[in-house]
């Protein structure tokens, strides 16, 4: 499995999917399972919704520095 895959489909799928992220907010683990549609072991799962909330992070960061620029 390709984490940086992963995380991106999973991230794709918090931004389109209202349900989904608020599935991901309550239980991170259990609705990446869902997306993947396997038991992912424990290890690699923590990476996966590390970098998951990491790449949202950033994205909500992103969107506020655009916004700040457009102000000046």
């Amino acid at each position: 499995m390709d984490i940086k895959e992963s995380i991106e489909k999973i991230v794709d799928k918090v931004k389109n999917d209202d349900n989904f992220k608020s599935d991901f907010k309550k239980d991170p683990v259990k609705a990446i399972e869902k997306v993947a549609g396997i038991d992912i072991p424990d290890g690699m799962v923590d990476k996966v919704v590390a970098g998951v909330q990491a790449k949202i992070g950033a994205d909500k960061a992103e969107d506020a520095l655009g916004a700040l620029k457009k102000l000046f």
